[in-house]
């Protein structure tokens, strides 16, 4: 297979950017996506150019640093994969592909398609944790969970912070991962105990970071590649929600008043 690659290269955060465009010709249809940006830079290192830069780590959909912007798509044209698991038999034979990082502003380009993801590390340390010493590990069974909260716990807990989410929405809203991670903790007695503070932390470091607002187009849940629902989105706001009404009324009991 024969390929036109429209691929963003940028020498780093503060140097100006642009498309550039390789041909690559004889690709299997069952290379993978990042397969075939290897070859493309076998090829370029050959020639005395310098390769494209692109995040990956396991190459298994499990890690979620190979985060590109495929035609449009995060990830690719393909559904509920990650880049390394986009084969290049989703496209045809002489298509024109176009390779961009991800575009949102807390998301800073490092270099060509790399991006600086800390922000979701960022969100993670402000709360998205349990902290509470539980003391030694009890068996499995030992706290009964209803099968529904493990399942829907589990559901959101698959989130792998890749940054789709993200990317798909025309605000750069993080409020899917925020509300996957609120969500697979707040389902859970181990996490009652912090629930508050932790979706009031999260939410606020959010904000922060210059993400933008929830305006319900579902774009998140459609590109993500592990299928996180957007009703996580509308449990989180319940926390949220809840945890500020229950602020307020203990500072009006403690005199602290609005």
């Amino acid at each position: 297979m024969n390929f036109t690659l429209k691929i963003w290269r940028q020498k780093n955060a503060k140097a100006k950017g642009k498309f550039v465009t390789y041909k690559l010709n004889d690709i299997s249809s069952n290379c993978s996506f990042l397969e075939m940006l290897d070859i493309l830079n076998e090829q370029l290192v050959l020639k005395g150019d310098e390769p494209v830069a692109f995040d990956h780590d396991c190459r298994e959909g499990i890690c979620g640093t190979c985060s590109l912007y495929i035609n449009g798509h995060p990830h690719g044209p393909d559904t509920a994969v990650t880049t390394c698991q986009l084969h290049m038999r989703k496209f045809r034979d002489g298509d024109t592909i176009v390779v961009e990082p991800w575009r949102a502003k807390p998301f800073p380009v490092i270099k060509d398609l790399i991006v600086n993801r800390n922000a979701f590390d960022q969100i993670i340390q402000a709360g998205g944790f349990i902290s509470v010493n539980t003391g030694g590990i009890p068996d499995a069974n030992a706290i009964l969970i209803p099968k529904e909260d493990a399942d829907y716990s589990m559901d959101a807990a698959a989130c792998i912070g890749c940054g789709a989410c993200v990317a798909a929405c025309k605000n750069a809203s993080a409020m899917l991962f925020v509300a996957a991670k609120v969500s697979h903790l707040a389902l859970l007695p181990q996490g009652k105990a912090e629930a508050s503070d932790r979706v009031q932390a999260m939410v606020r470091k959010m904000d922060e970071l210059g993400f933008g607002n929830c305006t319900n187009t579902g774009a998140c849940e459609a590109e993500c590649p592990k299928q996180i629902s957007i009703t996580n989105i509308a449990r989180m706001n319940r926390e949220f929600l809840g945890a500020k009404v229950g602020s307020q009324k203990k500072r009006v009991s403690s005199g602290g008043g609005f």
